[in-house]
């Protein structure tokens, strides 16, 4: 049994206690295979957000320490992460203009920000806020990114500068070198190569960390001929410990930085939960929501203050870890400490890396999250939602990263208020042969309870569909076969009501009142009654207005009218 006090320590804790000595070996050689993972990704995707590639290393290695502790995920990997790139680069470059050390400072501070927004999400425990967006519109905004992400590097590929700006701008641009004669070929040549590397290792049978063997080549192959014949290079790592100038950045930046923050906490929870409660469904576990939002808050906090830039659960370099065998999170921070040695051991290395060897590493990345399949899924299922699919990726790909996660958002919460807003309604009858009580419109050989409209409406009644319902009880009154004595309203599925859709109830009951019509209800859940109490409307609707079920109602309607 494990202590009392123990049930609310970090989960990391619990971990140490719980630790067998029998998990040591697979999480050491699982944290040995996923550190050749991070080193290069880390140092790709900082290039790619064009910050220097130590910050990369730096985000690498700080979320892994943090996550370890305060995680709950056993297995999750945090870092840098391709989906995060472009709208780390979109907030952060234009507010840089061209300096380095405060665009490193800008990231900084957005990654901090990003840190409060998702702990104060955690203590206002909104876990649940990942709902907001829906599958094709996550699957729009990732392929938007990835169009993003590609477009961005290609300039790197044929040694040329990257330039911020669209995926059109960056073709623009590649296209201007090339009739120029800027382009490098021996850099083409390196990244083409490096392409070709990680693929190649993709398609064995057996796991090669191809990433790892691409960037090992490009050194080699660099150190042989000279780094001033391949093209540009990410230079030598910096001596020390990271020193952030975070105070450097005026809080007219930081105001600026706000709603990015928010757009991308939002986005790095999501891309964060998902990941984390597949790996707890695999593992036959559960993840409290609200304990990663502020885990992943702490990580990026902790990330912006030394050095990093904002993270996420890698989708990418989690798979390494699983597949080496991880167990818990010692494979972290095992992965961490050799990061570390890297840094500290060989920081001249990366002076024979090409710019183009780690492009070709983010544009594989990138690719690896387009989602074709989803797309011709939802052409056959749903014209609605492949509409929003597309409309993401568009917003994404060609009006701006940010403004596209804007748009998502929008049209998720969008579509959630014109389902709420437009229900499936219906009327019910009995159908011969069949128990209970069937939509009449699916079912129109049933039969109709000569005086009684039963209705049903799939939604909660709120201040944007009060109207609605009410007119839905308007147009089966007045299009019932005869006089109608009793409205039956099958509640089951009216979940909430709010004040607004009250006053909407109250005044169809007056104008069913006038008629001669009782408005009762069927299946009305407890809490809705209570409410109904609490709104002060109990004597209007009294006990006698409302039944356990529709069988009880119609019989007891039967039984008032002498109806067989």
């Amino acid at each position: 049994m494990p202590r009392r006090w123990t049930l609310k320590a970090p989960p990391g804790l619990r971990i140490v206690l719980d630790y067998r000595r029998a998990w040591l070996p697979a999480d050491l050689a699982a944290g040995a295979a996923l550190s050749a993972a991070l080193i290069p990704a880390g140092m790709a995707y900082a290039e790619a957000a064009g910050l220097p590639a130590v910050s990369g290393l730096y985000a690498s290695v700080v979320p892994l320490l943090v996550y370890a502790v305060f995680g709950p995920s056993r297995v999750l990997i945090v870092g840098p992460d391709s989906s995060l790139v472009p709208m780390i680069a979109a907030a952060v470059l234009p507010l840089a203009a061209g300096n380095p050390g405060h665009a490193v400072a800008l990231a900084g501070v957005l990654s901090v920000l990003i840190g409060l927004i998702l702990v104060a999400g955690r203590l206002l425990r909104l876990g649940f806020v990942t709902g907001l967006l829906s599958k094709p519109i996550r699957v729009g905004y990732l392929n938007g990114i990835a169009l993003v992400v590609i477009a961005s590097q290609v300039p790197r590929l044929f040694g040329l500068p990257a330039e911020g700006g669209s995926p059109a701008d960056a073709v623009a641009a590649t296209v201007r070198g090339l009739a120029q004669g800027a382009a490098h070929p021996v850099a083409l040549l390196f990244g083409a190569g490096s392409i070709t590397i990680i693929l190649a290792c993709r398609a064995l049978p057996w796991k090669v960390p191809g990433v790892l063997l691409a960037v090992l080549a490009a050194v080699a192959a660099t150190a042989a001929v000279g780094s001033d014949a391949v093209g540009p290079v990410v230079g030598a790592l910096p001596p020390g410990p990271p020193a952030p100038e975070l105070g450097s950045v005026r809080a007219a930046e930081v105001l600026a930085l706000l709603g990015p923050a928010a757009g991308i906490a939002l986005i790095a929870f999501a891309d964060t939960s998902v990941l984390s409660k597949s790996l707890a469904r695999r593992d036959g576990t559960h993840v409290d929501g609200n304990q990663e939002m502020g885990a992943l808050g702490l990580a990026n906090a902790a990330c912006g203050l030394l050095g990093g830039f904002p993270v996420s659960g890698s989708a990418s370099r989690t798979p390494v870890a699983l597949q080496a065998g991880a167990r818990t999170p010692v494979s972290g921070l095992t992965a961490a400490a050799l990061v570390v040695l890297f840094m500290v051991a060989a920081p001249g290395v990366t002076a024979y890396l090409p710019s183009s060897t780690l492009a070709a590493v983010v544009i594989v990345a990138a690719a690896s999250i387009i989602d074709v399949r989803t797309l011709v899924r939802l052409v056959r299922m749903s014209r609605t939602e492949t509409a929003l699919l597309l409309a993401t990726f568009l917003g994404v790909a060609f009006v701006g990263v940010l403004e596209g996660v804007v748009v998502a958002i929008g049209l998720s919460l969008m579509v959630f208020v014109l389902r709420a807003w437009d229900p499936y309604r219906t009327e019910l009858g009995s159908v011969r042969g069949r128990p209970g009580y069937h939509d009449l419109s699916r079912h129109p050989e049933g039969s109709r309870v000569p005086g009684l409209v039963i209705a049903r409406f799939d939604a909660p009644l709120f201040f944007a569909n009060g109207a609605v319902f009410a007119e839905h009880i308007r147009n089966l009154v007045a299009q019932s076969p005869g006089p109608v004595r009793w409205v039956l309203v099958a509640s089951e599925a009216i979940t909430d009501l709010d004040t607004t859709a009250l006053d909407d109830l109250v005044e169809l009951d007056d104008e069913l009142a006038r008629q001669g019509i009782s408005l009762v209800f069927a299946e009305m859940k407890g809490p809705i009654k209570d409410r109904l109490l609490r709104f002060g409307v109990s004597g209007r609707f009294g006990p006698d207005h409302f039944y356990p079920t529709v069988h009880n109602a119609v019989r007891s309607y039967r039984r008032r009218f002498d109806l067989p």
